[in-house]
């Protein structure tokens, strides 16, 4: 019997992305569309992208069928994003899923966004598969799971404020260096000295237990805070442009040590110093590069490729795969939701490798 052929969606925030993909990992077909129309605003404006996504994504369902070289009648299912995200832009995706699925006589399956990025690092390695540590950093969440087997997610930590990728957004706006502020604040850094500014660790001391409810968390607030007063006084004395990089590998040195640390903390409650990024920001070198200096020896890190690290339907393809193939089929009354419920997660209780 031949793998299923699955078409993934994606539209929850401002990439219009389709793909289609055989089995586990191979993708036959892929195309993502980017909005740069949010760029003038220094962030992704909700009705722009609803619209955006409206105009283009019959064209990109069909770009990544034809790069595949299969029609909608060779389909075995299709999956969709139905959150969390923008709801009016998650309507989009769903909507034009459930009028395929219904035309095709074929099983519409939803996904939760932030379950496929963790399955989205699987597409470029076989290898990172549960059991594992995850982190999952992107523009509007940042997640430490651990992750025992696929399904089943026990929540470590979390953001209390910011995203780790809305606060490097953030705070390439103060700079002006641009959206999206993640590779940004990137090129920026690469300028700089990252001990030029002590700015902040937030959540992150040597006094704090695991039994403490901030060990895992984390909290980026404050450490913009502090990077704008900082700025705002270089700039009343005519001196930001100089210090531009500066701030930048000193702030960005700043939140990857937290998300670094508190990932270490997981690793060694766990006794598993097997890591898996997921998310955009998980294309972040410093963020990879602090992580795999932090394991063991024996420990092993994977992180997906920029391709898939950003928001896309391969991931969706998979994550939909998985489903699947335990029976899920949604009916077509199915909802889009912006606070979607993670599927399969429960908060910690007592882990191990």
């Amino acid at each position: 019997m031949s793998e299923p052929l699955i078409l993934g969606i994606e539209t929850s925030c401002d990439e219009t992305s389709a793909a289609v993909l055989r089995g586990e990992r191979t993708v036959l077909g892929h195309v993502i569309l980017s909005q740069d129309a949010h760029r003038v605003y220094g962030g992704v404006v909700p009705e722009i992208a609803s619209r955006a996504h409206l105009q283009v994504i019959d064209d990109v369902a069909d770009g990544a069928l034809r790069e595949a070289g299969v029609a909608l009648r060779d389909l075995d299912a299709i999956a969709a994003t139905a959150g969390p995200g923008l709801i009016g832009a998650l309507h989009v995706g769903l909507a034009w899923s459930k009028a395929a699925a219904f035309g095709l006589g074929i099983p519409l399956v939803p996904v939760h966004h932030m379950e496929a990025h963790l399955f989205a690092t699987s597409l470029d390695d076989a290898r990172a598969a549960p059991p594992f540590v995850a982190l999952l950093v992107s523009g509007g969440h940042t997640m430490l799971l651990w992750v025992p087997a696929w399904g089943e997610y026990e929540l470590l930590g979390e953001t209390r404020d910011d995203a780790a990728g809305e606060a490097f957004d953030k705070v390439a706006r103060i700079l002006g260096l641009g959206y999206p502020g993640g590779p940004a604040i990137q090129r920026a850094a690469e300028l700089g000295d990252p001990e030029a500014y002590a700015f902040p660790r937030p959540m992150l001391t040597s006094r704090q237990q695991p039994s403490d409810d901030d060990y895992y968390d984390v909290s980026f607030s404050g450490l913009k805070t502090s990077v704008l007063t900082r700025v705002q006084a270089l700039t009343a004395d005519s001196r930001l442009e100089a210090e531009t990089a500066n701030v930048a590998a000193s702030f960005q040195a700043a939140a990857v040590d937290v998300l670094a640390s508190k990932t270490m903390r997981a690793v060694a409650e766990t006794g598993c110093a097997r890591v898996v990024l997921g998310g955009g920001v998980a294309a972040s070198r410093a963020l990879k590069a602090a992580i795999a200096a932090a394991l063991p020896a024996e420990g092993e890190l994977y992180a997906p490729s920029l391709r898939h690290a950003t928001d896309n339907a391969a991931m969706i393809a998979r994550a939909g795969l998985f489903h699947l193939q335990r029976g899920v089929r949604a009916p077509l009354d199915v909802a889009a939701r912006a606070d979607l419920p993670f599927p399969g997660l429960h908060r910690r209780a007592g882990v191990s490798c």
